[in-house]
């Protein structure tokens, strides 16, 4: 967790959903991986975007992975802004 300016980002690193991402508090933006090498793929990605329920969720480490089912799910069951990067891509948070 990292707070700067009042915001409170999360970087989840390189993990699979944890229980304890259901008790984080109050998150502005998640960077989760979902490349599913070492890592949670996509399904297992949105179910954690879904319980940390962050303002954005930006999918990392994706690899060479599909991000629109990561998407799908996340905004069809929630109010969360996916956010998918580009290489190089960057992402400012308001």
């Amino acid at each position: 967790m990292i707070t700067a300016e009042g915001k409170t980002i999360y970087h989840a690193g390189d993990t699979d959903f944890i229980p304890e991402m259901r008790q984080l508090g109050k998150v502005d933006v998640a960077l989760l991986p979902s490349g599913g090498t070492y890592t949670m793929d996509n399904a297992e990605a949105a179910e954690a975007a879904l319980a940390i329920n962050p303002t954005v969720v930006i999918p990392m480490h994706r690899w060479d992975t599909n991000p629109e089912e990561f998407r799908k799910r996340v905004e069809a069951e929630s109010d969360i802004r996916v956010v998918l990067l580009k290489e190089g891509q960057e992402y400012k948070v308001a």
